[in-house]
């Protein structure tokens, strides 16, 4: 009689599913002439092409949501993929504008809010603006005790990744929720991307990427500028406008006003 063995070892799971946050940029669309939007990407992608190397990319629609014209979804994904960008969500667009999106095989992408620290940052209650208390009556001094002090309100803990190791072309660090702090090169190719502020204690070459969740009081610091993108809140500036001589490979910092990014020098 033959015996058949039978092997009992568990199979291998051939994937597994797993949350990620992922940040994109996100192509703010200010027109649907798409012949205009051919014209100007050329202009100030075309003198940059190592800015994007088929990275993924977001269209927000919100500016022209209101628009009477309907968007050529298809030319304008092949128009970001000649420029290597690969497009793979939309948001922001009107009901019409977001099937239209879906129907071209974009995503619909979160409409994201601000981090936990911008949350954080608003100003406290004064003390004017606290309901008033009826006085008591002040006690007779033998019987006066003394209070306990009030006890100090809970501040949150600042978030900061540090990295200490140098950024090569092709990665990617995100702070999420908080700074980070960078103490070797990033190269160009890199990409440092944080919901918070970019401290960066060496050269930076490649692309840093602040408030990405549109905290707009970060702020980029740098010891040597060079960087080929600065992006604060999703304004952003590009080596197609050359960095001026006094920043240039120096010690720099880099903020948003209005919707103005100020490249200005580090002062000691």
């Amino acid at each position: 009689m033959a015996v058949v063995s039978r092997s009992h070892a568990p199979a291998t799971a051939a994937f597994a599913l797993r949350s990620a946050a992922l940040t994109l940029v996100c192509v703010v669309l200010k027109t649907t002439d798409l012949a205009r939007l051919a014209e100007e990407l050329d202009t100030r992608i075309g003198a940059t092409p190592e800015l994007f190397d088929n990275d993924p990319v977001a269209i927000d629609l919100s500016p022209v949501r209101e628009a009477a014209e309907a968007i050529d979804f298809a030319a304008l994904i092949g128009l970001l993929r000649q420029h290597r960008m690969l497009p793979i969500a939309a948001k922001g667009g009107s009901p019409q504008q977001m099937a239209d999106a879906l129907a071209a095989g974009l995503a619909e992408a979160p409409e994201g809010g601000l981090p936990a620290r911008a949350e954080a940052a608003e100003p406290a209650t004064t003390q004017a603006e606290a309901p008033k208390q009826p006085e008591a009556p002040s006690p007779a001094p033998q019987q006066a005790q003394q209070q306990p002090p009030p006890p100090q309100q809970h501040q949150q803990a600042v978030r900061t990744l540090l990295i200490d190791k140098p950024l090569r072309s092709g990665q990617q660090v995100y702070a999420k929720g908080a700074d980070v702090v960078v103490l070797a090169a990033v190269n160009p190719g890199a990409e440092v991307i944080a919901d918070g502020s970019i401290h960066v204690y060496a050269p930076l070459r490649g692309r840093a990427i602040a408030g990405a969740k549109g905290y707009e009081q970060a702020r980029i610091f740098t010891t040597c500028m060079e960087a080929q993108l600065v992006s604060i809140a999703g304004t952003y500036r590009t080596t197609e406008v050359p960095w001026p001589a006094d920043v240039l490979g120096k010690p720099a910092s880099v903020r948003l006003e209005g919707d103005k990014l100020i490249v200005e020098p580090l002062k000691a």
